[in-house]
């Protein structure tokens, strides 16, 4: 009887049978000493890396072994290189194991491999290379530029992968959430994760990052960082100079000026007048020496970029020795005015009191002097009718 040929039966057990055991079947198999078998096993390999493609061979009796690439193409006939492509390699060729290296594999080299073992018939097993692309750093694409009151539109592409990378993004340790798209590019994947976000003026320079994940990196990640970058019309703001300001002394004005894009350039002016001979401009700096009071007037500064415009004024009074410059801040006018309303309040309560008491002294006199007045009538009534006072008196008692 004929025996059974053990690489057919190997085809026929199911996939997922261990390599294990599908040896320990090969060996069982092969319980008559003419009976030969070869098993190959699968590789897995990152791109770029090197292979290493095994045929195992049992009562191996010098048959000639054939070993092909994906193409059907012979790699090595017996040993023998038989494909003129360098990177294959022939590391072992023994009664037991047979292997060949190849080197710098790419994703073009992905397939089965055929090991072959040429007797009365042929037994054949297949080694498949799979390889891995691992994705490269990601890259942050600007879809819509940042604008104060508005959104930010960004996209984090992941342009080759197999399979395909896994992106994220994050902010501050938490994750924004992306729509994702993915395009198949035959061997290999494209990813892209893109974020909508509104921004305002403090998230200028916020940290943002594209975190890329892939099982050929073992657990770690590719980490794009990025940094937001919100355009906003500019401010300005004129800083003063501190103390007292006399005649003969020199005046600095700083123009403090944010903005993005920074404005280039800004404007010192004078309303309704020109700035004064003296004045000298350096950067946002406006420097006037020797200041007399044909300085005073407003000084203006003036800043602009693409998103908007923006100025600030600085009123400057020159008096005499001890005369105060003016300030923008009206504080000291307004607790002047309120001292001198509450003198001028005290003042007016001081005289209505006066008032008061005197007219009330003067009537208490005048009520004194009409009682007086009465008793003397009633004497003089009685000396002219005749009687004596004392008459008068007791008829008045009566």
């Amino acid at each position: 009887m004929r025996p059974v040929r053990s690489s057919v039966l190997c085809r026929l057990l199911p996939a997922p049978y261990s390599l294990a055991l599908r040896s320990l079947v090969l060996v069982l198999l092969c319980i008559t000493p003419h009976c030969q078998a070869v098993q190959a096993e699968n590789v897995t390999v990152l791109e770029g890396g090197t292979a290493q493609i095994s045929c195992r061979l049992q009562n191996y009796d010098g048959s000639i072994v054939v070993i092909q690439n994906p193409r059907r193409q012979t790699l090595f006939f017996n040993g023998t290189r038989a494909l003129k492509d360098d990177r294959f390699q022939m590391v072992l060729f023994t009664q037991r194991l047979v292997r060949i290296t190849l080197t710098n594999v790419s994703v073009s080299d992905e397939g089965g491999y055929f090991c072959q073992l040429y007797t009365d018939s042929t037994h054949h097993q297949v080694a498949t290379l799979s390889v891995l692309v691992p994705p490269e750093t990601p890259t942050v694409e600007v879809k819509q530029e940042a604008v104060e009151g508005g959104e930010a539109e960004l996209t984090c592409v992941s342009p080759r992968s197999k399979p395909a990378a896994t992106l994220r993004w994050m902010r501050k340790g938490r994750e924004i959430a992306g729509v994702v798209s993915l395009q198949d590019n035959g061997k290999t994947f494209s990813v892209s994760s893109t974020i909508r976000i509104p921004v305002e003026r403090k998230d200028d320079g916020a940290a943002l990052s594209c975190e890329a994940f892939h099982p050929a990196l073992n657990g770690q990640k590719r980490i794009r960082h990025y940094r937001l970058d919100v355009y906003f019309a500019p401010t300005v703001r004129i800083v003063p100079p501190a103390g007292i300001l006399r005649e003969g002394d020199s005046l600095t004005l700083t123009c403090s000026v944010t903005g993005n894009p920074q404005p280039r350039n800004t404007q010192w002016s004078k309303i309704n007048d020109t700035l004064p001979e003296r004045a000298e401009i350096s950067g946002t700096t406006l420097q006037i020496s020797r200041l007399s009071q044909s300085h005073n007037g407003t000084y203006l500064c003036q800043a602009q970029n693409d998103y908007g415009r923006a100025a600030d004024h600085y009123t400057l009074l020159v008096y005499d020795p001890g005369a105060v410059v003016e300030t923008h801040s009206a504080v000291p006018y307004a607790v002047i005015g309120g001292v001198l309303a509450l003198l001028v309040f005290t003042v007016i309560c001081v005289l209505i009191v006066t008032i008061w008491c005197s007219v009330r002294q003067k009537g208490s006199y005048l009520t004194h002097e009409a009682s007086g007045l009465d008793e003397h009538g009633e004497v003089q009534e009685a000396f002219l009718n005749g009687n004596d006072a004392s008459q008068g008196k007791k008829e008045y008692l009566l």
